[in-house]
């Protein structure tokens, strides 16, 4: 029978399309996935109990409940209380942990597992904000692991060190849904108004994202039209740059990007460069290049390779060479970058990825932990290359 999977997130199911959730997605075809996300602080009564469980496209979307009056100190312990009251209301025995947050590990350590996952998508301890407690639960959560991935090849340099079994497995893409860009079709009312040329972006606008170079950009340009979609994280809205020609449309479903990306000329990855961007590998890479738009980006380590230097996208970082990259984008021929596009997106897709995973998982569910083998000088490490909701449901004791 399949290990039922419990997975540990630090984002929220329906934040923003993700790595977890084209990963759990396909989990959840053959075996039972529980996708349990940070706790929500009440501070009133929780109409939910102690748990709120959604299922979604086949899977269960499970929100822990804290009252606001519990002590952080206590937190671990009701949420070991609230994860094994979902373990015992729908009799998961031996699951397989997967964790995204090591954040999970105290609350989720003594459960027995069928094997035990990290799948590393980035570098969190270097984010704004976070726990001064995730350097040391990472460790703790690596020494018991079973299997390490990550989201890139920068992060597999830095985490291969820390265990014996880490296999790098970069951000994919779904081709298909985002090929639907490439056919003609209706405009979104909020861009339908804007003016040609037009330079877009679609993901989270947080410290990742260099604001300074977009303004510059917009000021150099107004002849270009700026839009910006995607939810505002951990920097103040009200500080964000206003001008003409930059449009900030706030998030948009995962379902509508291709009909946005139809209509810009260009599609841009203006990231920072700094602490919270070094190992990162953005997955709008290849959503953009399926799409069919030109790209230029910042020079974020897991873009410039491979796609920069296969000349898949045009890398610069000032205002001036930005500026000039995006011009050059716009005078490619589609024809023969759609072409070269495609002949990289078929050696990968989200389905081969979680299809390697669960290859590398089957090596492992029921076995000794790793670390046993690593003692025997086992070396396991690999780099692979790039290649409907029905309600929430209350659990309470």
């Amino acid at each position: 029978m399949t290990a039922d999977l419990l997975c540990f997130s630090h984002l929220r199911w329906a934040f923003v399309t993700q790595r977890p959730n084209h990963l759990m997605l396909r989990a959840a075809r053959n075996r039972r996935v529980f996708f349990v996300e940070e706790p929500v602080i009440d501070e009133g009564p929780s109409p939910f109990g102690p748990l709120e469980v959604t299922r979604v496209d086949g899977v269960h979307v499970v929100r822990p409940h804290i009252p606001a009056d519990v002590p952080v100190a206590d937190w671990p312990e009701v949420l070991r209380a609230r994860v094994d009251l979902l373990r015992s209301s729908y009799r998961i025995r031996r699951p397989v942990r997967w964790y995204y947050t090591p954040m999970a590990w105290p609350w989720s350590d003594h459960i027995p597992a069928a094997a035990t996952v990290y799948d590393c998508m980035d570098e969190l301890s270097a984010f704004s904000g976070a726990s001064p407690l995730l350097v040391d639960r990472e460790q703790r959560l690596l020494a018991a692991a079973d299997l390490v991935f990550t989201g890139g090849h920068s992060l597999y340099q830095a985490k291969r060190r820390h265990h014996p079994r880490v296999t790098a497995l970069p951000s994919s893409v779904d081709a298909s849904h985002f090929r639907r860009a490439r056919v003609p079709g209706a405009e979104p009312s909020d861009q339908a108004g804007i003016g040609r040329p037009r330079i877009g972006w679609f993901g989270v606008i947080d410290e990742r994202f260099d604001m300074g170079l977009v303004e510059a950009l917009a000021d150099r340009r107004p002849d270009w039209q700026l839009v910006m979609l995607g939810p505002f994280a951990k920097i103040d809205e009200a500080a964000v740059p206003q001008r003409p020609n930059l449009h900030w449309l706030g998030s948009k479903p995962y379902e509508q990007l291709p009909a946005y990306l139809r209509g810009w000329d260009v599609a841009v990855m203006p990231f920072a460069r700094n602490d919270a961007t070094r190992y990162i590998s953005p997955t709008k890479t290849p959503e953009y290049l399926a799409a069919g738009r030109p790209v230029v980006s910042t020079s974020i380590t897991d873009v410039v390779d491979p796609y920069g230097e296969m000349g898949l996208v045009r890398i610069a970082d000032d205002p001036a060479s930005f500026e000039a990259a995006v011009e050059a984008a716009m005078a490619d021929d589609l024809a023969t970058l759609r072409r070269r596009a495609d002949a990289f997106l078929a050696t990968t897709s989200w389905d081969a990825t979680w299809g390697r995973m669960q290859a590398l998982l089957d090596t492992v569910v029921g076995q000794p932990a790793v670390a046993l083998g690593a003692r025997r000088g086992v070396p396991v490490t690999a780099q692979i290359p790039a290649a409907g909701s029905t309600g929430a449901r209350a659990l309470k004791p």
